[in-house]
């Protein structure tokens, strides 16, 4: 027999969003200096998020990262819509991030470089990703 909860769990419940500080990450100078918060903290999260390959490390789940791999040795015309949905989808995992849009391909010989937005709960960031080929 199930015990009785007269549906407590269903009721009263409120949901507290979490706090985005983290530590900063430098990337130059490849070293964690201090702590960061807001708009700063969402930078560091879409950067994060689009170098780290998909399924490649244990320690993230399956939602975390981007799918890059597959896309090695396709045809041009192939890669450029399939840029633009797996960036959206690894960046739409994070409950934060809100919508991306406004991409911009730039083609050169071996390069392709990806210039978006990515709206989010603090505020809309522009971004970009630069993809060999």
């Amino acid at each position: 027999m199930t015990p009785n909860t007269n549906n407590i769990l269903q009721s009263n419940l409120e949901v507290a969003e979490q706090p985005t500080k983290t530590y900063c990450l430098n990337i130059e100078n490849n070293t964690i200096t201090r702590y960061c918060d807001g708009i700063e903290a969402m930078k560091q999260t879409i950067y994060c998020i689009l170098n780290t390959e998909r399924f490649e490390h244990l320690i993230y789940s399956f939602n975390y990262g981007i799918e890059l791999k597959f896309l090695i040795g396709e045809n041009i015309t192939y890669v450029v819509p399939e840029l633009q949905r797996v960036i959206t989808e690894a960046l739409l995992q994070d409950d934060r991030i809100e919508e991306v849009n406004n991409f911009k391909f730039e083609i050169t010989n071996n390069k392709i470089l990806i210039t978006f937005n990515v709206i989010t709960t603090v505020g809309e960031i522009p971004s970009e990703k630069v993809v060999n080929i």
